[in-house]
């Protein structure tokens, strides 16, 4: 379950999320959240992001993407996420 302070995370980067419906931006999934924001977050958006869901949560859900999700991220941003996710989440390498 979504808490309220992510919700209002998610509808204040709502322009992040310009394809998905308005009523629906709320109710994307944690892949697609993360994903989207690591790839065009700004580095405070970003940091938001880290205090709302913790950064372990958010590094296992980078972790978890596999295949055809793994190549949406741009190739910068899943190796410098690789790397920090290494050297800041314990057991996440």
């Amino acid at each position: 379950m979504r808490t309220e302070a992510l919700k209002d995370f998610i509808r204040e980067n709502g322009s992040l999320f310009w394809y998905t419906p308005e009523d629906k931006g709320e109710k994307v999934t944690d892949e697609l959240l993360v994903e989207t924001m690591l790839n065009y977050g700004s580095l405070e958006q970003i940091q938001s992001l880290f205090d709302l869901m913790g950064v372990r949560e958010v590094g296992e859900i980078f972790r978890n993407m596999t295949g055809r999700k793994k190549m949406n991220y741009f190739p910068q941003v899943w190796n410098y996420f690789d790397l920090y996710f290494i050297k800041n989440v314990p057991g996440n390498s």
